[in-house]
């Protein structure tokens, strides 16, 4: 079996559910050949997302194409550090590149609030922390760029999607601190179950990506198992995080199926009444 092969497609869910978060820009398949895919197993809609000024621009273009996909805009929190200091190691899609400075940045903010008015884009995001790629030099920019998102997400009325890796202290602090806006998505949700229940007091949503089926993954599904249903969503986050048992082979939208299962199993609940709730907090979540 090549790690490069997709996986067969899963049997179909019996109500139709969202993928919270894809990058169908990163995908092998066309946009409407993962989009069939994804309607065959009942992936009726997907929220694409945008990491940078270029998949932000695809983003919005590809929502305004397609009525079952819907854009959230961003700039990543490991590119804000690379638009001011520079990507000496070309790390992202765009290559090498100079730093250009805090200029830099304020251009690139601007052009994801002008994305951001757009009737099709339904989120600002993914923007966060992300203390793993990022080290301390690139900490300053990063906070700077979320603030930014996060005043564009209130401004215009969208739903803010959050990228937090290692920095869940910091990434609910500058919530807290800059007030959040009504609607709030822990994408890939990476935190633990006492995390979990701060998010549910404060309303936000938790989205579960395919690591929640890992084996060493038990305080994702610990968080999980607390998480209130009605602020519980499902996602992709494809080609990243495939759903065991095809961990390390090409994600796409079509493999949400196998997620819900298994996040079922964990609420202790029936596919169909966890599909119909992830329904219909996607569609509340983003607004659609």
């Amino acid at each position: 079996m090549s790690r490069s092969e997709a996986p067969p497609l899963p049997e179909p869910l019996r109500v139709p559910v969202a993928d919270s978060h894809t990058h169908l820009d990163m995908q092998d398949a066309t946009v409407e050949e993962g989009l069939a895919r994804a309607a065959a197993v009942n992936v009726t809609t997907v929220i694409q997302v945008g990491c940078d000024v270029a998949g932000s621009r695809w983003a919005a273009e590809t929502a305004a194409a397609h009525t079952n996909v819907h854009a959230a805009v961003a700039l990543h929190p490991n590119e804000a550090p690379r638009i001011v200091h520079g990507d000496p190691d070309g790390r992202s899609r765009q290559g090498v590149r100079e730093g250009g400075g805090q200029a830099a940045l304020h251009e690139a903010l601007a052009e994801i609030d002008a994305l951001a008015a757009l009737d099709h884009v339904r989120g600002v995001g993914e923007t966060g922390l992300d203390c793993f790629r990022t080290g301390p030099e690139g900490m300053a920019a990063q906070e700077e760029s979320f603030r930014a998102h996060i005043e564009i997400a209130k401004r215009h009325g969208k739903a803010l999607v959050i990228h937090d890796r290692e920095a869940h202290a910091d990434v609910l602090r500058i919530l807290a601190d800059a007030g959040a806006p009504e609607r709030t998505v822990f994408h890939c949700y990476s935190g633990d179950a006492d995390m979990a229940r701060i998010c549910a007091d404060a309303g936000y949503f938790m989205s579960f990506a395919g690591n929640v089926t890992f084996k060493n993954a038990q305080p994702l599904r610990d968080a999980l198992a607390v998480a209130p249903m009605e602020l519980v969503l499902v996602e992709t986050d494809a080609p990243f995080l495939t759903p065991a048992p095809y961990r390390g082979r090409p994600n796409a939208p079509y493999l949400i199926p196998v997620t819900l299962r298994a996040m079922a199993e964990v609420k202790g609940v029936d596919e169909d009444v966890l599909a119909s709730a992830v329904s219909d907090n996607t569609a509340r979540a983003f607004d659609y």
